[in-house]
């Protein structure tokens, strides 16, 4: 057994069974050698099986559907592949990665989402395309209007499959898989496989191969852990003497709302930081501007909700910092995710009020152990605020200090 995993570990790309011309694009993107999940995705994938394959984010699970699925459809033709992406910006990127892997192929693909025209989207389908990457609501409105129909459908692939089932889309993806040929190839991605998804795939899938790569509520070990118990009046204070005490290149900040996220960039504007903000209430260009920003460095600083905080792929975020934290352990997950992807280190800090300590203590029954603590001495004392039930003791006999996050100590 050992020496099967060595060989699986050494396994080059052009071992896996891709086609020359996806090969071409694999090494025009740069990768070098495959990620686990692809490795252990991309033969069944080959063979026409369906599949269910979780992993944690940052692992590589895009080209672990793309690069097969291109190879499988080997020539321009009719409209034989449908991914469907829970949001706007995964839809895109993905879109990207398809067109990058297939630039040596006559494959046409067009992007489906909400928040832009018709037009151009109708046009693409009228040129006919081989791959359709689409969000749930705006596909159903081309189906609706007859601009489009699944029924050369051979391959279709549900991306981040929890978060769609999270945030209501479980009746739209229905109505959509019911639209497709039965006699097709189903493939489910996810970061995470809450129970939830096991009757959705029995429905939807036949004899899958399961692929489960690390622990389902796991982050990556080369991210350093911080938590900071501060008042709710504190966490401005908190984030601007922390952007102070190092230099860094890119931060992504978490908020819970909508209006939060703009009120932290503004204030962050107010001190002379480059910043971007992400949530649903910005238009689609506007979105499109503030990711494409912040990947190319025009933007040190990009402050969003959890609509970021799945999937996307921008590969040099050194720090991500929850200025709130999320309702659902799993998100955390996620968030924590954008950053030390593949291999890299990356910090997480988590600022948690008093109001905040019930979603810390589900996130740490979550992951199954306790966060790191980290002291500001401008904070209010600890016992004044939520003190942890197996620190009361130890804090009854003075404030013991704990090191610095990698975050203060870069400088």
């Amino acid at each position: 057994m050992r020496l099967k995993r060595r060989v699986d570990f050494l396994m080059p790309f052009s071992q896996l069974g891709l086609s020359p011309l996806v090969l071409q694009g694999v090494r025009a993107v740069g990768y070098a050698e495959p990620t686990l999940i692809q490795r252990r995705a991309i033969p069944p994938v080959l063979e026409g099986k369906d599949l269910i394959a979780s992993a944690q984010t940052g692992t590589g699970k895009t080209a672990a559907f793309a690069l097969p699925i291109l190879t499988r459809l080997r020539a321009h033709g009719r409209c034989r592949c449908l991914v469907l992406e829970p949001t706007r910006e995964l839809a895109a990127q993905v879109e990207t990665a398809f067109r990058d892997f297939a630039r040596f192929t006559d494959f046409r693909v067009a992007l489906l989402h909400g928040g832009v025209g018709y037009h151009n989207q109708r046009r693409d389908l009228q040129r006919g395309v081989d791959l359709v990457l689409a969000t749930p609501g705006r596909l159903e409105d081309h189906l609706a209007r007859r601009t489009l129909h699944l029924n050369d459908i051979e391959i279709l692939v549900l991306d981040e499959v929890d978060r769609m089932l999270d945030i209501g889309f479980l009746p739209a993806v229905k109505r959509i898989v019911s639209r497709c040929p039965k006699a097709r190839q189903t493939l489910f991605f996810s970061a995470t496989a809450p129970p939830q998804i096991a009757d959705f795939a029995a429905w939807a899938l036949r004899d899958p191969v399961r692929i489960e790569i690390g622990a389902s509520r796991s982050v990556a070990a080369s991210v350093t852990h911080a938590v900071y118990h501060v008042g709710f009046d504190q966490k401005r204070s908190l984030l601007l003497e922390l952007l102070k005490a190092t230099e860094f290149d890119s931060v992504l900040i978490f908020t819970r709302t909508k209006r939060g996220a703009d009120k932290v960039a503004a204030m962050l504007r107010a001190a002379e930081h480059t910043v971007a903000a992400l949530h649903a209430n910005r238009s689609q260009n506007q979105r499109m501007e503030a990711l494409a920003g912040f990947k190319s460095g025009k933007y040190d600083i990009m402050v969003a909700t959890d609509i970021a905080a799945r999937g996307l792929d921008i590969p040099h975020i050194e720090h991500v910092i929850n200025y709130d934290l999320p309702q659902c352990p799993e998100d955390y997950i996620h968030r924590i995710g954008r950053t030390a992807r593949a291999s890299a280190e990356g910090d997480a800090i988590t600022f948690v009020s008093p109001a905040e300590h019930l979603p810390l203590e589900a996130i740490e029954r979550a992951l199954g152990r306790r966060l790191p603590r980290a002291e500001w001495e401008k904070a209010v004392p600890v016992l004044s605020l939520y003190t942890p039930p197996e620190e009361k003791k130890a804090s009854t006999g003075g404030t013991r200090r704990r090191g610095a996050p990698r975050l203060l100590r870069r400088r």
